[in-house]
């Protein structure tokens, strides 16, 4: 009964295998019934699943012969080996026969058959009942030296080829994004995997890749992104040629919440665009990777918000004054650095500078996130002292911008001394989700506690100072501000005021 409500519930527009070019649902549940209601969940973001047999528990693998009659949208087989990222432990031979005998009564689209399977009852079987053959490969450990051949072999011996590899760095990825200027009429699929992989997955229209996987929320192979996330969020499906790149580059980057600003108001302006997470292993590197993809701007986060500077063609004031950028926007033959960290941090603390509230500042951390923070406290007349590990950095800013600097195992002498606390470091970001860099300061309860780390909200510097009784700042608060900035800089329209983002 309850397949049968799950079929009708699943009931669309049938699509034909040839025009299953958008996004894929990998099922991952252990029984039937789980898939089909994952797949329910996301039947208005998905044209196409693969069902992961290997994932299926062993007393509902032999219903996999009667999936593809309980949904109306194309299905591709999957049984992935051990050494492929997946469970199956079975013989080879063993494990070909049940992909067979799974097949038997149709209905699949596709089978997914790994490059070295030399024997060919698969594929004869496939082909005999009008099923498509992908052709895979899949690389943990890196990028092929020779991808471009090995897509071409692929593609040689089955219908669509598939390679997933794993990129450590902005080469790699660049490699990836060539694949389609190589082999342009070749059918395909191409997939980065981990986190360097991300921005591949959402631009996969780019490398030419004929599908995207998207998870139901739980990733099966490292970095896959949700299938909601990439319908609604992303539009991965909608980007066309002018569909205008922009970005937030940084490392780390996927703890960003950017995407989730600027997504959103492109699409409420009707802005043919789309904002991705890049992860970068220099600016240089990712800026070669951004006169590839022709993006018109992207954010800069830690730690690259200094390094930019020497490669931009154009700067503001703000950004000559601070000495650090965060929006990079394409200008004739340039790139042209803004700085709205200042603003976004300024913001949700005005009321209390213009009460008088806040006369003294104590900033822990010296990088590039603080020198905007120290810059906008002086511009309000805020005695400001910076406290470092490392203090000839904290020493170098003090000098810059006329304020005091002491080292970071001193924070103690300046408990009960200051008004504003704020925390400019990236502790508490992930791996450091633990890590209190004041942990030596005691809160009196009276100082206004500020976090420019948005991800976790509650960071442990914030809970200590919550404990204390003293007003909580938060970063999210600030990315928000900031990030408005950006996105006129971004379209030159204003941030829509019906948008309410709260996480």
């Amino acid at each position: 009964m309850a397949v049968v409500w799950l079929k009708v519930f699943l009931s669309t527009n049938t699509i034909t295998p040839e025009e299953c070019v958008l996004i894929c649902l990998t099922l991952s549940g252990p029984t039937i019934l789980d898939n089909l209601k994952a797949l329910a969940e996301n039947k208005d973001y998905v044209d196409i699943c693969e069902l992961r047999l290997d994932l299926l528990s062993p007393e509902e693998v032999p219903k996999a012969v009667d999936f593809p009659s309980f949904v109306n949208i194309p299905v591709i087989l999957t049984l992935r080996r051990v050494s492929d990222g997946g469970k199956c432990t079975m013989q080879e031979k063993a494990r070909r026969n049940l992909l067979i005998e799974t097949m038997q009564k149709g209905g699949y689209a596709y089978v997914d058959v790994e490059d070295d399977v030399k024997k060919s009852d698969v594929e004869e079987a496939a082909h005999s009942l009008g099923m498509k053959v992908i052709r895979s490969i899949h690389d943990f450990q890196g990028v092929p030296a020779d991808i471009f051949s090995r897509v071409h072999s692929l593609a040689s011996r089955g219908d669509v080829a598939k390679i997933a590899v794993t990129p450590h760095n902005i080469a790699d990825i660049m490699t990836l994004f060539r694949i389609n200027d190589e082999l342009k009429n070749v059918p395909k699929i191409i997939i980065g995997m981990g986190e360097w992989g991300v921005c591949t997955r959402i631009l996969y229209k780019k490398m030419g890749s004929m599908l995207t996987f998207g998870s139901n929320g739980k990733a099966v192979a490292p970095g896959m992104v949700s299938a909601r996330d990439l319908k609604l969020l992303y539009r991965a499906d909608k980007l066309n040629d002018n569909t205008g790149i922009y970005g937030v580059v940084g490392n780390p980057v996927m703890h960003s919440l950017s995407p989730q600003i600027h997504n959103p108001g492109f699409q409420r302006i009707h802005y043919n665009a789309v904002y991705v997470p890049f992860l970068a292993d220099s600016i240089r590197s990712f800026l070669s990777l951004a006169e590839m993809l022709r993006m018109r701007g992207f954010s800069v986060t830690v730690p690259f918000k200094v390094d930019v500077l020497k490669y931009l063609g154009n700067i503001t004031r703000e950004v000559k004054l601070i000495g650090s950028c965060n929006t990079v926007v394409r200008v004739p033959n340039m790139w042209k650095g803004t700085n709205t960290d200042y603003y976004g941090f300024i913001h949700p603390i005005e009321k209390e500078i213009d009460e008088g509230r806040i006369k003294s500042a104590l900033i822990i951390g010296a990088g590039g996130a603080a020198k905007a923070i120290i810059w906008a406290l002086k511009m309000r007349n805020i005695k400001v002292t910076i406290v470092n590990r490392t203090k000839s950095k904290a020493d170098e800013l003090a000098t810059l911008y006329g304020v005091a600097s002491d080292k970071l195992e001193n924070i103690s002498l300046y408990e009960g001394k200051v008004d504003l606390v704020v925390q400019a470091t990236k502790m508490g970001l992930h791996p450091y989700e633990d890590v209190n860099p004041a942990e030596n300061f005691k809160f009196t309860g009276k100082e206004i506690a500020y976090d420019i780390v948005y991800k976790p909200k509650y960071t442990k510097f914030l809970l200590a100072a919550e404990k204390a009784g003293c007003t909580l700042k938060f970063g999210w608060d600030m990315l928000m501000e900031q990030g408005k900035l950006q996105f006129e800089s971004f379209t030159g329209y204003h941030y829509p005021k019906e948008i309410n983002l709260d996480f």
